[in-house]
């Protein structure tokens, strides 16, 4: 089976426009979660959310063009352009075997909210030309290839919080089946808008300290009360060991592992089995290492994080064998769809810089949740192996494990 490597990375959400800022904002412990100003929340029983507030989507899309796509697409566009400009590719590359498998929860809500508002109140007749290609989820795929020359598989998935690690998984296996040589996954999500806050907090699965935004979101701590809803994009380049080898470039990291499950229980409640299995069958794909570190999907709910703290010691044989864990959520919130790739590239730059990311806002105690989750602020370590979860609503799970080269 041919080796499957990353040769570029880009990155954007609440802590940084690029995978650098970002990156530095989160190992430094910073938190990018605040009151939302894209719209009012007077109404709004949860007023804070993991906004991205200084991004120009004509740094990506000429002034004419941003109005045709949703923001998902701007975001996506913009972590895109960095990943495929970071793995610094030949001039000679064949665009006809490169593809693309993106990924996103929910798409462009913010746009569908909006039209239905037009429809309802002046008539279907108003409504933008541009609303269903702005929104429908596999038009990031779309735009990425148009604006990349991608002429590949133009593959999507939209597994709900899963979708970012699911596309890393059918990127590969494009690769390895041979439909393509090389395949950009980028996962991107921009929910932060009235219905999008108003519908997941109807569910009750949102935080609502809304008077401490930057502590609201808890990963493993006994106080959590639900997520926070952040927004960004995550993007990977990968290819072949020996094509990159062949060429030169520079090699974050090898996929020596992916799983994938269902847990056939609940639309929204998770259970431990399904996520169980999803990381059994990435660590057995991957040769069952010695792993290092664990991005969790750590949510910051009250069952998510039990379930998930309980099979990682099922997994490992033992809460005293199981590596340091963290959850990046508390610093950008979750990012839905985006979530899984933007915890990729973490886990990467993590082996890359030798350095494991904190769980911020871990101040009381668990009994369910008595791991080692970097509490303390980041911590220097060597990661030759790191594992990323990711679990959606409907009970669809997808693990990706990493091998330093």
């Amino acid at each position: 089976m041919k080796r499957i490597v990353v040769t570029g990375l880009g990155m954007i959400n609440a802590l940084g426009l690029d995978k650098e800022s970002a990156f530095s904002a989160i190992i430094d412990g910073k938190c990018g979660i605040s009151n939302i100003e894209s719209f009012d929340t007077e109404k709004h029983t949860v007023k804070i959310a993991g906004e991205i507030k200084d991004f120009d989507p004509q740094s990506v899309l000429d002034a004419k063009e941003v109005k045709k796509a949703d923001r998902f697409i701007h975001l996506g566009l913009k972590a895109a352009k960095e990943a495929m400009s970071d793995a610094n590719l030949p001039e000679d590359v064949d665009m006809e075997r490169f593809g693309v498998a993106s990924a996103s929860g929910i798409g462009g809500l913010s746009n569908i909210e909006k039209n239905s508002v037009v429809c309802h109140t002046r008539g279907p007749r108003r409504i933008s030309p541009f609303f269903i290609p702005s929104s429908l989820v596999n038009m990031l795929g779309g735009f990425v290839t148009i604006y990349e020359g991608l002429k590949g598989p133009n593959l999507s998935s939209v597994t709900a919080c899963a979708a970012g690690t699911h596309a890393i998984g059918e990127a590969a296996k494009s690769i390895i089946v041979g439909t393509a040589d090389k395949m950009l996954v980028v996962g991107a999500e921009a929910a932060i808008c009235p219905v999008g806050m108003g519908g997941f907090a109807a569910m009750k699965a949102l935080s609502t300290r809304n008077d401490d935004p930057a502590s609201a979101s808890r990963p493993f701590d006994a106080d959590r009360d639900g997520f926070v809803m952040g927004e960004g994009a995550g993007a990977l380049v990968l290819e072949s060991y020996d094509d990159a080898v062949a060429r030169g470039a520079t090699i974050y990291g090898e996929l020596i592992g992916f799983g994938e499950s269902g847990d056939a229980n609940h639309i929204t409640t998770p259970t431990m089995d399904g996520p169980l299995r999803a990381m059994k069958g990435a660590y057995k794909m991957a040769g069952e290492p010695k792993v290092d570190y664990v991005n969790a999907h750590g949510t910051s709910t009250p069952i998510n994080d039990k379930n998930e703290t309980a099979a990682l010691k099922e997994l490992f044989g033992g809460k005293e064998n199981c590596p340091p864990v963290s959850s990046i959520k508390g610093q950008l919130g979750h990012c839905l769809g985006a979530a899984g790739a933007i915890e990729a590239v973490v886990c990467l730059m993590s082996m890359r810089d030798g350095v494991l990311p904190p769980t911020i806002n871990h101040s009381t105690p668990d009994e369910n949740c008595d791991l080692d989750y970097i509490t303390t602020g980041a911590r220097k370590a060597e990661i030759n192996v790191a594992m990323s979860n990711s679990f959606g609503f409907g009970g669809t799970n997808g693990v990706v494990i990493f091998k330093k080269i």
